[in-house]
């Protein structure tokens, strides 16, 4: 499992709700999320 998935499990937190803090798209947050990319390590860390 995605660790960044994992996260937002255990935290309850929707990938929405992450998009908007980040400035990003929900599709790129969600491929995050089922690992089609990476973020780049500034993103990263801001998560």
């Amino acid at each position: 499992m995605n660790r960044i998935k994992a996260v937002l499990e255990e935290k309850g937190i929707k990938q929405t709700w992450l998009a908007e803090k980040l400035g990003k798209s929900y599709n790129m947050v969600n491929s995050y999320v089922q690992n089609r990319q990476q973020p780049r390590l500034e993103v990263f860390t801001e998560i």
